[in-house]
């Protein structure tokens, strides 16, 4: 109560905020004058004036006003648009960092180019990350004209670049691309071996077009780089054959959880079926050798009875594409991990693929927290402002509209049945057809929507539009279109996002597909000008019919999705009406709890074909959307707790290989590598507290031949008397660089420096990579620990440290064995020194299952103690003994500087 009067009498935290930016919007507002009487080149100029008052010590800040000013008169140039002041405060929330909402309809994309520019003007990049390679091709030739017009340089990122190609667009000021391109790029750079080969100039600033869409419906999973994985695919066709044997009474499904189990009986007629089929030769399903058949039966049985062809899939060039269920958009090159999607081609009848292995994986929420500053915007953001604040440190500001919003948006209808909704759908778009009023009904899935335009040319002759992942070339088209009196729109939860509905149709759509490029003169101006007076009549004619109405056919689990499909209507103070239809066989009803409420309906005498219709309907299903939403953060959340444990890891390679190949020579890493295998070689063999007849001396030699290829006489040094381990430490590792010294004798120190460094990056990356597959492994297994009340984060934690420091041993060994061994025939060529072949591998955007597990508070990061790239040594004289930090690199065996008389391992150097 007191709150709602506080907010009356002094406005909101957003209110304020708003209201704070006008004064600068008034600033902007006054140079236009100014700014309008100025030639071409002389407003370009402005762009070497703003560099060069960065250079003298003024901030982007500073350069605000004067940056943005320019950019709208920039704009109505080249565009012919000018920004709204809406507009320009737009631009200075994603300035400030911070998640811009505005109504669709509002020129987001327009908004977008006055902090790119301010921000480009450091020389540093600005990323601009849109949804697809259209909409980032759009945006770069479209907003790119302004940048280009005022002196700045701006690339595109697409699929099909080379790897020059994408250099050369990541060294612009701005550079528009995908976040799943983005992202890979990130993991492919990190995966070659020579920092010329990088095509990504580090992070900067990123504007996120959509970026509800991105960084929270995409990033429910994570950016992985594959490569193919040894082993059969013919067992997930020889078990599916077995599922449509079993019947309702073999198994227990929960669609809320989405997952299904066998029952008692389901797991001993399974076992019967197995052993029919010769899969089982003996014992339980539960048997350590019969682990494998357990994992391809319960993804089997998921493929059948919780994935939909045309809901959750669907089957196109003969291969198995997922449907993004919030956006309803085909994601090509996006697979299901752990042989889920194996076991949906082997239901489907396709080509079962190899399964794959990981080589390098990253979140979206780890990728975008990369970048130093970060802003974003959509038309639908507030229903999360909580996660984004949680997650990315990211605030949400309402921004007002240009103009009064006046759509009606009206409360949802409730029928008993799916069958009576559809009817009222039916008759209203036939209503509205005739009325001239043009329709965009919003459906979950590709069944749906052909469902509902098979029955709208059988029974009503009406041909509609359909707009879903099988007609996705057509998108922008379609939805260009929607505005035009008595269309009728059919589309998936997409919605044409990034793409105006305009009343009458889109104008630059129309001209751009109808008038031919080899109209010229005033042929072409008369043509143009026909479709002008045509769409400019087809508006009037949609303004009088009411505008856009939008027919919602079910709630979905996210209201930002619902509110997403509403948008669609009543752009620019448009008129316009959106109304939900809903019925108890739907989905969210059913599942979440409703039962009820059909008894209910029935008791008040609801007739066939009647509708419920009240607010409090609306309330109590937007209460329901608000558990399920909270629900998918959790797990979202406890995904990325779990993520962040890989990140820390993922940071310190990444951070090691890019120092290794900055590095001239990594002679002083391996040296190091191959004293701390000899440290930890002798002791296992020569226990601290042992006698000297319980040493096995004879496995300290075997040792000493595989891993450094010495044939020392251990035996006999174990036999001399009073001698001591360091000793025998310094004696192996005086060997070993004598050795050493041979073969830069040998082959040249320069070859050997090269070979070095080529081999370590290699080791290095294929140990991250088994040090990957052990990680999957463990996440796989790790919500068991539950059911022992243990944590399965901490666990998982405590686990993937001692796995890591597992990795760093085996990779020293390797490294050493590897060059006591090698025999150099020739230099290495520069084609030696590159990574495989994008053919070896596989960019995918993958859906794994939700990690379940007890969401424990995160911990702190993992800080590892190895460093392969250590700090440069320095004069002895110039230590101080009592500052540890005067001292840079020691060597192990070196005496302490402190002082003590004992050598560095044994004193300061045993924390290190």
């Amino acid at each position: 109560m007191i709150g709602a009067i506080a907010r009356k009498l002094f406005g909101t935290a957003n209110d304020r905020y708003i209201k704070g930016l006008q004064k600068a919007v008034d600033a902007i507002n006054a140079l236009e004058p100014e700014l309008t009487a100025l030639s071409d080149d002389d407003l370009r100029s402005r762009t070497v004036w703003f560099r060069n008052r960065l250079a003298k010590g003024e901030t982007l800040d500073d350069l605000l006003v004067d940056a943005f000013a320019t950019v709208r008169e920039g704009a109505r140039r080249t565009l012919g648009q000018r920004h709204y002041d809406v507009q320009l405060m737009g631009g200075m929330v994603l300035h400030q960092g911070k998640i811009a909402e505005m109504k669709t309809g509002e020129g987001k994309t327009l908004v977008s180019t006055l902090a790119v520019y301010l921000n480009a003007l450091e020389g540093k990049g600005v990323h601009v990350v849109t949804v697809n390679d259209y909409l980032a091709q759009r945006d770069a030739g479209w907003m790119g004209q302004v940048h280009e017009f005022l002196g700045l340089t701006v690339g595109c990122i697409t699929h099909a670049l080379t790897d020059a190609e994408r250099r050369a667009a990541y060294a612009c000021d701005i550079t528009y691309g995908t976040n799943n391109e983005l992202g890979f790029d990130y993991l492919r750079d990190n995966m070659k071996l020579r920092l010329e080969d990088m095509v990504q100039r580090g992070f900067r600033f990123a504007i996120v077009d959509e970026v509800d869409s991105i960084l929270i419906d995409e990033a429910r999973t994570p950016l992985i780089i594959s490569g193919m994985a040894e082993g059969s695919t013919d067992l997930y066709g020889k078990v599916d054959a077995l599922i449509p044997k079993l019947t309702e009474e073999h198994y227990e499904k929960d669609e809320k959880q989405r997952s299904v189990t066998l029952t008692e009986e389901g797991t001993e007629y399974a076992e019967q079926l197995l052993i029919q089929a010769g899969l089982i030769e003996s014992g339980t399903l539960y048997d350590l050798a019969n682990v494998s058949l357990v994992h391809h039966l319960n993804q089997a049985l998921r493929a059948h009875k919780l994935f939909e062809r045309d809901v959750h899939y669907m089957v196109k060039d003969g291969k198995i594409v997922i449907i993004d269920e919030f956006t309803g958009r085909a994601m090509e090159g996006r697979r299901y991990s752990e042989g889920q999607h194996q076991a949906l081609e082997a239901k489907e009848g396709v080509k079962v693929q190899n399964e794959n292995q990981t080589l390098a994986s990253i979140t979206f929420q780890n990728y975008f927290r990369l970048y130093p500053k970060l802003a974003g915007m959509t038309g639908t953001a507030m229903t999360e402002a909580g996660e984004f604040a949680e997650i990315y440190k990211l605030e949400v500001v309402d921004l007002p509209t240009n103009r009064p919003m006046q759509r009606d948006d009206r409360d949802d209808q409730v029928f008993r049945t799916a069958r009576e909704k559809y009817d009222a759908i039916i008759d209203l778009i036939e209503d509205c057809q005739k009325r001239g009023q043009p329709v965009l009904v919003g459906t979950v899935s590709i069944e749906k929507s052909e469902f509902i335009a098979q029955t709208l040319r059988k029974a009503k002759k009406i041909k509609p539009n359909v707009l879903n992942a099988r007609h996705h070339e057509q998108e922008a088209f379609i939805i260009a279109e929607a505005g035009v009196p008595g269309s009728v729109t059919i589309a998936t939860n997409m919605a044409g996002r990034g793409t105006d509905i305009q009343l009458g149709g889109n104008l630059e759509m129309r001209i751009a597909h109808e008038v031919s490029a080899d109209l010229e003169g005033e042929a072409r101006e008369q043509r143009i000008r026909e479709i002008q007076n045509e769409v400019g009549a087809r508006k009037a004619q949609a303004l009088e019919a009411g505008g856009l109405f939008v027919i919602g056919t079910e709630r979905h689990e996210s209201r930002r999705i619902d509110n997403q499909l509403r948008g669609r209507a009543g752009r620019q103070g448009d008129p316009g009406a959106s109304q939900f239809f809903l019925s108890l066989e739907d989905d969210l009803m059913r599942i979440f709890g409703t039962n009820r409420m059909d008894g209910m309906l029935r008791r008040l005498g609801l007739e066939e074909g009647e509708a419920i219709v009240h607010p409090w309907i609306n309330k109590a299903l937007e209460k329901a959307q608000q558990k399920v939403e909270a629900r998918n953060f959790e797990i979202r959340k406890n995904l990325l707790r779990f993520d962040d444990v890989m990140n820390d890891q993922r940071k310190v390679i990444y951070e090691q290989r890019r120092d290794l190949m900055n590095a001239g020579d990594v002679r002083e890493t391996v040296v190091d590598m191959r004293r701390e295998v000899v440290e930890g070689l002798v002791p296992r063999h020569m226990p601290p507290k042992a006698m000297p007849d319980e040493w096995d001396m004879a496995g300290l030699h075997d040792e000493c031949v595989r891993l450094l290829a010495l044939d020392l006489p251990c035996e006999d040094w174990g036999r001399e008397e009073g001698i001591a381990e360091a000793e025998i430490e310094e004696r192996i590792l005086q060997a070993a660089e004598q050795l050493h010294a041979q073969k830069a004798a040998q082959f040249g120190a320069d070859t050997l420096r090269q070979v070095e460094k080529s081999l370590l990056l290699q080791i290095l990356d294929q140990t991250w990579k088994e040090h990957l597959l052990q990680l999957d492994h463990l996440r796989q297994g790790i919500s068991l620990r539950a059911y022992g009340q243990r944590d399965p984060l901490n666990e998982y934690k405590q686990e993937a440290f001692e796995l890591f420091q597992a990795m760093l041993d085996t990779l020293r060994e390797r490294v050493t064995q590897f060059l006591s061994h090698i025999q150099i025939r020739e230099t290495p060529s520069q084609e030696d020194l590159t990574p495989r072949s994008p053919a070896q591998m596989q960019a995918r955007h993958e859906a794994p299952e939700p990690q379940v597990g007890a969401g424990a508070p995160q911990g702190e990061g993992l800080q590892p103690t190895f460093r392969m790239v250590e700090t440069a040594r320095v004069d002895p004289e110039s230590r101080d003994p009592a500052d540890p930090a005067t001292w840079g690199k020691v060597g192990r065996n070196e005496l302490c500087p402190c002082g003590s008389g004992k050598k560095f391992k044994h004193c300061h150097g045993t924390a290190a």
